[in-house]
């Protein structure tokens, strides 16, 4: 008796055993929305591109202080000569160390144009972060939703093959006509088509987030995450106030202040050059004679264009230019609060319909178990049980879809605002 107990808990333990080499794969693949977002971090070329784009601006940013500083050139040169009378060489070297005092703030405005080209570049990337976050979470929150969908639709195909038993049993007993039998099995056909229709919505959503995060679509991994989100909606004139934060209203903002730049560099022009230099050149010659020759120089030369036609007009363009820009910024100004303050009134509809959605299937259900229960002992019509599942199966995927419009109306806002959380709104 105690070999065969111990016989029990051994088989027991190799059973545990196995189903926890069957269940690692499952844990190991599963990709959740954090995991996805990090993956597209590290595999979408254009959030690649980004930042690439942000390094390079670094560069030119730290090239643009060249102008504060002295230059140092050196030369060499060798010549041989050609006469008459005798073919000789010369040698020439030397350094020249040069100073630019004032060029008309050239060098200012060159400077503060690449500081505020770089401020541009890192709103891009932030705009880039922005946008792999929206693309991820709606790829990632829809296919969830396909996936419950397909889920709705097995449910919709027992429940029509279950319609359909009952049917072809009151028929063979006699006490149903072919007609309901009939009707039952085109609602089978009808739910068979719908779920073979949800398996290739599914397919498509996942390749499309697969194709944000970098994944190879012959890859399978099971989707964790729920469409159930507890959200606290914020006061609207908080989401418009965050709205003036967006990535592209602090772009067209630097975009104003490098035209004011570009009108000093026009200025800039009407202004005279003033340069330092010092300069050390030794000549060595052989010419009958050995000669050496040392020249050192201190000059200061100042430079001013009398006249010239263009700058007249490109001081008049950068003005105009200015003007460009100030119009441009007021015009994203309105785009962004007039796209934040629809989509306010998106998650506060999506809101509500689902409300509505949750109660219509809560009535759908206990309209289908009526409908069901009345035919089943023969005081119902197969039309009404057919409509009754057929709404049952319209209610699930409405309320799956409600749940998906709250999301998405919920992470555009986010998109909008630049926040990575709308309820960080209701907390401040």
């Amino acid at each position: 008796m105690i070999k065969i107990i111990d016989f029990f808990h051994k088989l027991k333990f190799f059973i545990n055993l196995i189903l926890c080499f069957c269940l690692f794969p499952a844990l190991t693949y599963s990709l959740t929305i954090d995991e996805a977002i990090q993956l597209a971090t590290e595999n979408l070329p254009s959030y690649k591109a980004a930042i690439l784009k942000v390094k390079s601006s670094e560069a030119l940013y730290n090239a643009s202080l060249s102008p504060y500083l002295p230059v140092l050139d050196s030369f060499f040169t060798k010549n041989r000569h050609y006469t008459p009378s005798l073919d000789h060489e010369s040698m020439s070297y030397g350094i020249t160390l040069s100073y630019l005092l004032f060029d008309g703030g050239k060098r200012y405005a060159n400077r503060d144009i690449a500081r505020f080209s770089l401020a541009i570049d890192n709103e891009d990337l932030r705009k880039n972060l922005l946008d792999l976050n929206f693309q991820v979470k709606n790829a990632f929150y829809t296919t969830l939703a396909m996936k419950q969908t397909l889920e709705q639709r097995r449910m919709q195909l027992e429940d029509a093959r279950k319609d359909f038993d009952v049917a072809d049993g009151r028929y063979k007993f006699g006490v149903a006509t072919l007609l309901d039998v009939l009707q039952a099995s085109v609602r089978v056909e009808q739910a068979r088509f719908n779920l073979i229709q949800g398996e290739g919505d599914l397919n498509k959503a996942l390749s499309e987030l697969y194709s944000l995060i970098g994944l190879p679509a012959s890859e399978k991994r099971e989707i964790k995450g729920s469409l159930d989100i507890e959200i606290k909606l914020p006061e609207r004139s908080k989401v418009l106030e965050a709205a003036l934060k967006n990535p592209e209203i602090k772009q067209a903002e630097n975009l104003v202040k490098i035209s004011e730049n570009n009108k000093s560099l026009a200025r800039s022009d009407f202004y005279p050059s003033i340069s330092a230099s010092a300069s050390y050149t030794k000549t060595d010659g052989r010419l009958q004679v050995t000669s050496v020759r040392e020249d050192k120089t201190i000059s200061i030369t100042a430079s001013l264009n009398i006249f010239e036609l263009g700058k007249f007009f490109k001081k008049k363009s950068s003005e105009f230019e200015e003007n460009v820009s100030l119009q441009r910024l007021n015009d994203i100004k309105r785009v962004i609060q007039l796209d934040a303050y629809k989509v306010y009134e998106d998650i506060q509809t999506a809101i509500n319909k689902l409300k509505v959605a949750q109660k219509q299937l809560e009535v759908a259900e206990h309209n289908y178990k009526q409908a069901f229960g009345e035919y089943k002992v023969g005081t119902g019509d197969i039309l009404s049980l057919v409509q009754a599942e057929s709404t049952l199966a319209n209610a699930r995927e409405q309320l799956i879809s409600s749940k998906l419009s709250v999301i998405i109306s919920k992470i555009t806002i986010e998109r909008i605002t630049g926040i990575e959380n709308l309820e960080l709104l209701v907390a401040n």
